[in-house]
């Protein structure tokens, strides 16, 4: 608490308007502001010691009363003329000059703050407080050239802690409050900086570095309509506003060039849409939620271009930026379903699912599991190499080619460990057979369901042979003049 001087008696009531009776009034209305500023009500300690002033504008202590109570209700840069006008009438009025240092270091002023203690401390050498309030600017001077370090490095999170110890000290400075902000924004600490913004805003609805502030908390969360009118608007107040005027620019050529990215993409122009957002990612590396979303549209529309690997790039990328962006881990767990990496479709989908558990979300996710777990078992179709939407005849016609490729006998020349493999590959082509030429066994293999029940492990790959080329003695393998070759003779 800032303290006042009480040291002047009370003089008795006095109705001639001499010189001397001001003085006598004067004194009344300090002692009364005395009271009333013990008692910590410093609003009415603020009108006694006023009127102390006006009986007697030329008593410093009375303009030092009045700072120190000015000081107590946060009104440091009136407190500051008062001290100043304290010091002009009496430059050795120690607690004036203390009390103007205060004020100086409360509005972020370290430099004017020492030279204020140096008076003091030239006037009263053993003076406790000047002291300490002289290694407190030293130390608020520290933390300013470390902020500006920190900032010329892009260590936001170093600003802001300096900016926090500064404010310890300059609790009223707005340059502190606002480069603080400003820095939040930057790490993507939006509601917070804008709530300092908005706290300076409520003092001064012209500060053009707040309204700069608001403007770029609202770029950086994507609105950037409602940006470029804070940025206007500071730019109204302070024309010569670089980083308003930098920010307002980049807010409106992002703006034009992802619409223009959008309405291609709209017109199925995938090529230049994907051109138009890779261009729109150049604009401004900081905004990190517009720029995440640039990358899910690119990757929209390079799937589309079936740059599927690319696309999955982009979608990491966007989840890097932002990783509570649903729309970029589905579109990269679709684009895993695509490639049939079907475990970090699953792991994508888990994590949507977990966030947002809605119907949709579970049913991608459980057909993402289904495919993963029939990606674990024997893929009969790439076993006869037919699509998944082979015909019946198409299926027979694939069996005869794979079964009469990999029959035993067509291989009895070869060696064990080419027999081995030939006879493994006959025993998994009627497998694949049996299977996909039954209606029901395919319907169940398809859907995901397990074979075991139907006898799958007991099959004979050669009855199945048997059975499709009707039995035995209406087929034989026959070798021609090249050794090695062999060809098929129905009986």
């Amino acid at each position: 608490m800032a303290a006042v001087d009480c040291d002047m008696p009370v003089d008795p009531e006095s109705n001639i308007p001499t010189q001397e009776d001001l003085e006598r009034e004067a004194e009344i209305f300090k002692e009364k502001g005395n009271a009333f500023y013990i008692k910590k009500e410093y609003s009415e300690a603020f009108n006694y010691y006023t009127k102390a002033i006006d009986a007697c504008p030329k008593n410093a202590s009375y303009y030092g009363n009045r700072a120190a109570t000015l000081m107590m209700l946060s009104r440091f840069r009136e407190a500051l003329e008062d001290s100043q006008q304290a010091v002009r009438l009496d430059d050795c009025f120690t607690k004036g000059h203390l009390r103007e240092g205060k004020c100086h270091l409360s509005l972020g002023n370290a430099m004017a703050a020492s030279r204020c203690f140096q008076k003091v401390l030239e006037l009263d050498p053993t003076n406790t407080q000047a002291l300490q309030e002289h290694k407190n600017a030293a130390a608020l001077l520290e933390f300013e050239k470390m902020a500006e370090y920190g900032f010329e490095k892009r260590d936001f999170r170093k600003v802001v802690f300096c900016m926090d110890r500064a404010l310890e000290f300059a609790s009223a400075c707005h340059k502190f409050k606002i480069l603080k902000a400003e820095c939040l924004a930057l790490l993507g600490r939006y509601h917070e900086a804008q709530s300092v913004a908005s706290d300076i805003l409520r003092m001064d609805s012209t500060n053009a570095d707040a309204l700069y502030v608001r403007g770029l908390c609202l770029y950086y969360e994507d609105c950037i309509e409602k940006a470029v009118q804070f940025f206007v608007q500071a730019l109204r107040m302070a024309p010569d506003h670089e980083k308003a005027r930098l920010a307002c620019r980049n807010a409106k050529a992002l703006k034009a060039k992802k619409e223009e990215g959008n309405n291609a993409f709209k017109d199925r122009d995938y090529d230049a849409a994907y051109q138009l957002y890779t261009e729109a990612l150049t604009i401004d590396p900081n905004n990190i939620k517009t720029n995440a979303k640039l990358y899910c549209n690119r990757a929209t529309a390079g799937a589309k271009l079936n740059k599927l690997e690319q696309a999955i790039e982009d979608c990491s990328s966007a989840i890097k930026l932002d990783d509570s962006y649903i729309k970029a881990y589905l579109r990269r767990a679709q684009c895993y379903m695509d490639l049939e990496q079907y475990e970090e479709a699953v792991r994508d989908y888990e994590k949507v699912y977990h966030t947002e558990k809605t119907k949709e979300h579970k049913t991608l996710l459980k057909t993402a599991q289904l495919e993963l777990k029939k990606s674990k078992r024997k893929d009969y179709y790439k076993v006869l190499g037919v699509s998944k939407d082979a015909t019946e005849d198409e299926i027979k016609k694939a069996y005869r080619k794979r079964a009469l490729m990999h029959h035993p006998d067509r291989h009895s020349g070869a060696s064990a460990e080419v027999q081995k493999e030939e006879e493994k590959k006959f025993k998994e082509v009627g497998e694949a057979f049996t299977v996909l030429s039954d209606p029901k066994k395919k319907s169940r293999y398809d859907s995901g369901q397990d074979l075991d029940d139907d006898g799958m492990g007991d099959f004979d790959a050669n009855n199945i042979f048997k059975a499709f080329f009707g039995g035995p003695g209406n087929f034989s393998f026959e070798t021609n003049s090249a050794p090695g070759n062999f060809f098929f003779q129905f009986g």
